[in-house]
């Protein structure tokens, strides 16, 4: 079963806490210095907020999965749909360890697919492997967006990326020909 997945930047821990705590009706499930998760299960939503320094707002988007199995059918579903993605297998991000790959959506906002293999104790740690992924390679460093250069899709396929600057939980902006993208990890 999919959990819809939500992360936003805040300026203030604190009164966010206490603001989503009171909206949600119940506490975090994880809380850090630098973060907080609540597991909702009406909605069945994984909502999670950090103050890492980024823009306050909507960091990124995303779908928790229960297996690697649900993980593979979403990412073959992408695959036949002709959107890019990046794989990131054995990420460690967010205070958890996971399997994922990346999507960017037309607006730039990027879009996270997950499976969680289980809890870690630091906000984030260079990636353990990383899969190459529709001619891009995905760079690891946790939850810090960086910028990647693309060059423009030819019309033999899609552009190939540049080695990004990298990131894990938001996927860096890409600059593109039409349109600005998100690429990366989280």
């Amino acid at each position: 079963m999919k959990r819809f997945h939500i992360h936003v930047a805040v300026d203030d821990l604190a009164s966010n806490i206490g603001f989503y705590s009171g909206m949600f009706g119940q506490q975090p499930s994880v809380v850090k210095d630098d973060y907080a998760k609540w597991m909702l299960d009406d909605p069945r939503i994984n909502f999670a907020i950090s103050s890492r320094g980024l823009k306050a707002g909507v960091d990124h988007l995303g779908f928790q999965v229960d297996s690697d199995d649900e993980l593979m059918q979403l990412r073959e579903q992408v695959g036949k749909a002709d959107i890019a993605a990046r794989d990131q297998l054995d990420a460690a991000c967010c205070y958890a360890s996971s399997n994922k790959y990346w999507t960017t959506d037309p607006q730039g906002i990027a879009w996270e697919t997950f499976h969680t293999l289980g809890d870690i104790p630091t906000f984030g740690a260079d990636a353990k492997k990383v899969s190459e992924v529709a001619g891009s390679a995905v760079a690891s460093a946790c939850c810090a967006p960086a910028k990647a250069a693309q060059p423009a899709a030819s019309c033999c396929g899609p552009a190939k990326a540049a080695e990004p600057a990298g990131a894990c939980c938001a996927p860096a902006k890409a600059v593109q020909p039409a349109d600005a993208k998100r690429s990366a990890c989280c």
